[in-house]
């Protein structure tokens, strides 16, 4: 333990500890703006420096660690003036028209230049300009990077995926594409991470709030939302509603105040992925041991793209199921079309995600089932869920629950658990044990597969065969895990991955909170309704068995394979539309 002093507080703290972890935990906060832990801890923005005493220059809190007996003052006269110089340089290269920015009210720059009362910035104003693709589902506002490298680092150090590279130097250093490349070129996999971790507005997704409500002020279009697994964990925290209140029925109520004419829940698809999903598993079961390579999930679109750049001999081994987004949208137009008794082309389906991917999936040309139309027609994020609600004046104290609409708002907790990294593993594994044993496993059976660790595995035995699995999340993991695959080094029967670490509930389209993990709190409510509902089986959803029955037929049917299954080897899949 290591004796020092931070603004007059005498503190014992573990030795090799930052000054910036020592103040944080004495309760003494000093603003960081480039910093994450473990991740990016290199100083970039000096807006961290504090004064040591008996050394002449201030340092950066963030990456230089506690001394025996050091004293340090976090606040002095001349660490405001330094580090409100500092702000001040960043502003002068940064566009802070902040009324129009996306992150206006949710900026660590605008949050930390207010808290060292900055009203002018005297210097010559220089942002970079740079062209950008506002088609693409990701955008990056050069004029608005402050070069912080969160971007860069999250990408190599996280994701693994070396997008984002520094460019030039001094004066002229930029952020851009690794390769020369632009950004629809490159391999990204649109998971986002690098947008909610980046500290200001340099990066966000594509606004399709207005195709929504162009369609919703059509009166001669029925405009059906579908709200997947995820939100329900996290759109109230953007309204400031606490989680118990902040159900999904409420959010029901919000958008048919908005003029939705029917409001369903993907967790009904989610169900229907499971019984396509867990026959095909099933039916692959006997190739899957003779071959030692397993099948993958097919949920998360991230994934798919990864998988198609980086390991594109793999990719026979995903499962042909869509994704339960895509499904949702195949069924809207056509088995609640013919209970509408409506043209499918007058059905405009809008889709509720914590993901950015999903915007580029949906608008591929061989996911789409329904002849001459997109299945699922616009993709709104969370965020852009919360702007649309507060455009509306939408007032949470005003909300009440309101019933989803039927049959396709009906849902169990295992498609609820969808959201969360394993879910779509238990929720495949519940079913699968009563597809060969007609019986219901206890509900939790398989909860050995549940945490956010990034890579998890398990083995069960159902009804006489063993199954070996594995969960990962994190493209990061991903990587390795797939490394020890090819290298016959991790041999699996099932493997569920998603693009995002903690799954969708961390996806790239979820409310930002700066330097706060929200992923246990997300993760505790999806299980917490699982447990609570009074179905926790996909294969006892009664409107999914009524649409099999009247409908479908079976899983894997023929009608089932047109509709609800894709061929991923297909070019297009990876082409951007």
């Amino acid at each position: 333990m290591v004796n020092i002093t931070i603004n007059n507080c005498k503190l014992q703290v573990e030795e090799g500890t930052t000054i910036l972890e020592a103040a944080r935990g004495a309760g003494i906060e000093i603003p960081t703006l480039c910093y994450l832990k473990e991740i990016n801890e290199i100083g970039a923005c000096r807006v961290c420096v504090v004064e040591v005493e008996g050394t002449d220059k201030l340092v950066t809190a963030c990456n230089n660690k506690v001394q025996e007996g050091m004293v340090v003052h976090t606040h002095s006269g001349k660490v405001r003036k330094v580090r409100k110089a500092n702000v001040k340089l960043i502003l002068s290269q940064h566009d802070f028209r902040c009324a129009s920015c996306i992150r206006s009210g949710n900026c660590s720059l605008q949050k930390i230049a207010n808290e060292l009362n900055i009203s002018e910035v005297p210097y010559h104003m220089e942002p970079e300009k740079a062209i950008e693709n506002k088609k693409f589902p990701l955008i990056r506002n050069a004029e608005k990077c402050i070069k912080c490298m969160r971007c860069v680092q999250i990408c190599d150090k996280v994701q693994d995926m070396h997008i984002w590279d520094i460019k030039n130097t001094g004066v002229r250093t930029t952020i851009g594409v690794c390769n020369g490349k632009t950004l629809e070129e490159s391999d990204c996999t649109l998971c986002g991470q690098c947008l909610v971790n980046c500290p200001v507005g340099a990066l966000r997704e594509r606004d399709d709030v207005g195709k929504a409500l162009d369609a919703v002020e059509d009166k001669d279009i029925i405009t059906v939302v579908q709200i997947a697994p995820a939100i329900r964990a996290a759109w109230g925290e953007a309204m400031g509603m606490d989680r118990d209140k902040a159900t999904i029925n409420k959010l029901a109520d919000a958008l048919k105040k908005i003029g939705f004419d029917y409001v369903f829940d993907t967790c009904f698809a989610a169900d229907l992925t499971i019984m396509e999903e867990g026959s095909e598993f099933l039916e692959r079961l006997p190739e899957i041991k003779e071959s030692r390579l397993p099948m993958f999930t097919s949920c998360c679109p991230g994934w798919v793209r990864f998988v198609k750049s980086q390991y594109p001999h793999m990719v026979k081994r995903l499962s042909t199921a869509k994704s339960p987004q895509q499904m949702f949208g195949a069924i809207t137009k056509s088995y609640y079309a013919k209970l509408l008794n409506v043209d499918p082309s007058k059905i405009f389906c809008v889709s509720i995600m914590p993901c950015i991917s999903k915007k580029q999936e949906c608008d591929l040309p061989n996911i789409n089932a329904t002849e001459g139309q997109k299945d699922v027609d616009v993709v709104l994020t969370t965020r852009e869920l919360t702007r649309m609600l507060r455009a509306y004046h939408i007032k949470p104290e005003a909300l009440t629950d309101v019933e989803l609409d039927r049959p396709l708002g009906k849902y169990t907790g295992a498609g609820v658990i969808f959201g969360a990294t394993g879910g779509v593993m238990e929720a495949a594994l519940r079913s699968a044990y009563y597809l060969v044993s007609k019986q219901n496993p206890p509900a939790d059976a398989f909860k050995n597969i549940r945490g956010r660790e990034g890579w998890k595995e398990a083995e069960f035995d159902i009804n006489g065969t063993e199954i070996k699995v594995a969960v990962v999340s994190g493209l990061g993991n991903t990587r390795k895990l797939m490394e020890a695959i090819c290298k016959g080094e991790a041999v699996y029967d099932f493997v569920e991955v998603m693009s995002c670490p903690g799954g969708c509930i961390n996806g790239g389209g979820q409310p930002i909170h700066d330097g706060c993990d929200m992923v246990e709190d997300r993760t505790e409510v999806l299980y917490g309704l699982d447990e609570i509902n009074e179905l926790r089986f996909s294969h006892e959803n009664p409107a999914v068995l009524e649409c099999y029955e009247s409908f479908l037929g079976k899983p894997l049917s023929h009608v089932s394979h047109k509709l609800l299954h894709t061929e991923h080897e297909t070019k297009e899949q990876f082409e951007t539309v």
